[in-house]
This record gives C-alpha cells, sequence and structure tokens, in this order.
C-alpha cells in the first residue's frame, strides 16, 4: 500500500477546492464530497440560510449528529467498524494473491 499523496481538486457548492488525498482513499473522498455537496444545496435551497460559512457549518452540524447516530447497541460505532472490516477485507486479498504464486 502506498501512501504517496495526491491532490484532488473538487467542488463543493460551486466553489472548486484542492485537497491532499492518498490515491488509495480517493474514490472514498469524492463519495464524502458527493454527500457533503448534496447535503449543503438541501440546506441552502431550503432558502433560510445564504452564508455559504453558515451552510458549511450546518451541514457538518447534520452529518456529525448522523454519524453519532450510527452508535447502536452497547457502543459498536458502525464507521469504525466499516474501517476494519475494509482492512480485514485487504488483508485477505494481500494473502490470497501471495497463495496465487505458488500455483
Amino acid at each position: 500500500m502506498s501512501n504517496s499523496k495526491q491532490t484532488l481538486e473538487i467542488k463543493l457548492l460551486d466553489r472548486e477546492l484542492r485537497v491532499a488525498c492518498p490515491e488509495e482513499e480517493r474514490s472514498e473522498l469524492l463519495e464524502a464530497v458527493a454527500y457533503l455537496d448534496k447535503r449543503m444545496r438541501e440546506i441552502r435551497d431550503g432558502g433560510k440560510i445564504a452564508s455559504v460559512e453558515r451552510i458549511a457549518l450546518m451541514a457538518a452540524l447534520n452529518i456529525t449528529h448522523e454519524l453519532l447516530g450510527m452508535k447502536v447497541g452497547r457502543g459498536i460505532d458502525l464507521a469504525d467498524f466499516k474501517r476494519r472490516m475494509n482492512s480485514m477485507e485487504a488483508a485477505i486479498d494481500e494473502a490470497l494473491a501471495d497463495q496465487d504464486s505458488l500455483f
């Protein structure tokens, strides 16, 4: 796995930004950008908030509330669970790739 970071140009609420991102996290970042942009547009289109800064803060607050609401049962954090599952899947894929070279 490479941790080299690349600059990625993204667009949030019609504003362009450049962010550094490891190549292996690019698709997740683009998914997050799309989700945040959608939420910001919903807030803006609601017509009650005009400032981009306030729209961003409200979107951050709403998304944080959603994230904290994902904790279920005895404090299981679903986002952490997903990260761990992805890590295990990558380790399994790597181990299987090593096995393929034996045959």
